[in-house]
């Protein structure tokens, strides 16, 4: 039997699952992908999954492991698993899911809840904490379940996020990892684990305590490969699986952001800038700092809802003759469109986009929508393009400046991560914006690469963090901020970006009583 040195990163996605292989110098040695339709929508707004689409695709992921690359099972030394956030399972005594998973994409709210019984809510009112709780509890998953589908919900066993119904596939032990904890759940974010019995919030999510998992901290075992796990994914039987961490977690891990100086954007779906921090801080008073990856510590986040997605939205509206160009001469449509923002100048000539496509809780708050000003007629879709890659820069770049004065820690470097990253014009635009070097990590798959440093440090393959992250992480290509460009920048974000949401907010507001959207 060989030596055990390879670890194996479950990576499940909204739109695919992966099994990937590193070993201890943080190489990706194997990865299989299985793509699949994000969600289905039963009404307007809805995203909904079934959970067995995730666990059949990473079984086939795992077993085209052994079968088309080779890989022998007996060097796994261990498994962990890192999913999409914020996604829900109900299942059974059986494991069994009992409705489809709801995705952290949907939309859905629950109204005409009941007040928030005395004397919390007279308590919350004075403080003036009830408008906040309440919209998030309009959000809670096991609330709408609760009230619209009862039966559904009194045979609910353990109400899981897609972590943990993987995890108990894998072991049969309903477990989690403290790690992946985001989400509408009874969580105590500074503390680390479930709150305490008595707190009203489990009331007011409608949960109990046994109708949740065991948490276990990051880089402890969960359980081990059960026979029939193994007979579907071909994983050796009783191969330790450990708690891992939640995608975006793993992410900052594998891209080396480990210090407080170091910020970390994400270029995905949603983007965000986290820096992992010892301490508890939040970058928003009310919402919380997430946990790490690494034990005990927290992620300081600020996300961009749509991020990146707006530059697939921009592609799919006003991209349709680069995509079929770029099919004629055989090369990827991406480059083109690099060669668009290319032509066009920092600050896209007066172009300014506020990327608020999507509404939020603070900043934006729920009347928040998108806004693209400065029009003339020099302006083509290669400057909107721009302005979207400049725009996102502008909003992480204020959630960077936040972060800074509420942890009292200045970041002086970035490490770009996420589908964005692979853009040298997204790039360059970061660095100029924030007008700090950003490096991409040596290899793209941050994420499981972030699962599989928690599973080397936890099996003890490398003796602590230091040595993990020495061993496994590196910066790829660096882009340097050119100084002109930052002045220019800097000028544009501090008189003009800074002020549009103040100034549109009233504006934004009338939207939504008018016509109603955003709801």
């Amino acid at each position: 039997m060989g030596e055990k040195n390879l670890l194996l990163a479950i990576d499940n996605g909204t739109q695919s699952v992966k099994a990937l292989v590193f070993d201890l110098a943080g190489n990706l040695v194997a990865k299989e992908k299985r793509d699949f339709e994000p969600y289905f929508s039963k009404e307007p707004g809805w995203a909904e999954q079934d959970p067995e689409i995730f666990w059949d695709n990473l079984c086939a992921a795992c077993q085209a492991l052994w079968t088309k690359h080779g890989i022998d099972q007996n060097r796994i030394a261990g498994v962990a698993v890192t999913t999409q956030r914020g996604t829900v399972v109900c299942v059974d005594e059986n494991g069994n899911p009992l409705r489809p998973a709801i995705l952290w994409l949907d939309q859905r709210k629950t109204y005409n809840l009941a007040p928030i019984k005395q004397p919390w809510g007279a308590l919350l009112a004075v403080s003036g904490l009830s408008g906040i709780l309440n919209y998030l509890r309009t959000q809670a998953e096991s609330v709408w379940i609760a009230n619209h589908q009862k039966q559904i919900w009194e045979n609910t066993h353990k109400f899981l996020l897609l972590s943990g119904f993987l995890n108990y596939r894998l072991t049969g032990e309903f477990a989690d990892s403290v790690g992946c904890q985001v989400g509408y759940l009874p969580f105590d974010y500074k503390k680390l684990s479930w709150l305490p019995s008595w707190d009203f919030r489990w009331e007011l999510l409608c949960l109990s305590p046994e109708k949740l998992p065991k948490l276990v901290e990051q880089g402890l075992v969960i359980g081990a490969i059960t026979r029939q796990a193994a007979e579907l994914t071909g994983i050796v039987e009783g191969t330790p699986v450990l708690a891992g961490a939640a995608d975006k977690a793993c992410e900052v891990l594998g891209s080396g952001a480990r210090l407080g100086h170091v910020g970390c954007i994400s270029y995905g779906t949603t983007a965000t800038i986290n820096v992992n921090s010892e301490k508890y801080v939040t970058a928003f008073p009310l919402m919380p700092a997430y946990p790490s990856a690494i034990t005990g510590n927290h992620n300081v986040e600020v996300q961009i809802f749509r991020g990146f997605w707006m530059v697939s939205w921009f592609k799919e509206e006003f991209g349709y003759d680069k995509r079929m160009e770029a099919l004629e001469k055989g090369v990827e449509a991406e480059v083109l469109f690099e060669e668009l923002v290319k032509k066009v100048p920092a600050g896209s000539m007066g172009l300014m986009l506020q990327p608020y496509w999507t509404p939020g809780v603070k900043h934006p708050g729920p009347e928040g929508k998108g806004a693209i000003i400065g029009f003339g007629d020099v302006h083509t879709r290669g400057h909107v393009y721009r302005a979207i890659l400049e725009g996102l820069a502008y909003a992480l770049r204020e959630g960077g400046e936040r972060i800074e004065k509420r942890s009292k820690n200045r970041i002086s470097t970035l490490v770009v991560s996420g589908g964005g990253s692979q853009s040298d014009c997204a790039m360059q635009i970061t660095a100029d914006v924030f007008g700090l070097p950003a490096s991409r990590p040596h290899l793209y798959e941050t994420s499981g690469l972030g699962a599989a440093m928690i599973l080397a440090k936890g099996l003890n393959l490398h003796p602590d963090w230091d040595s993990t992250m020495s061993a496994m992480t590196r910066k790829g290509t660096t882009f340097e901020p050119s100084d002109e460009n930052h002045r220019l920048y800097s000028q544009l974000y501090q008189e003009v970006y800074l002020k549009l949401y103040d100034r549109m907010k009233p504006l934004y507001q009338k939207i939504r009583e008018i016509t109603g959207y955003p709801d």
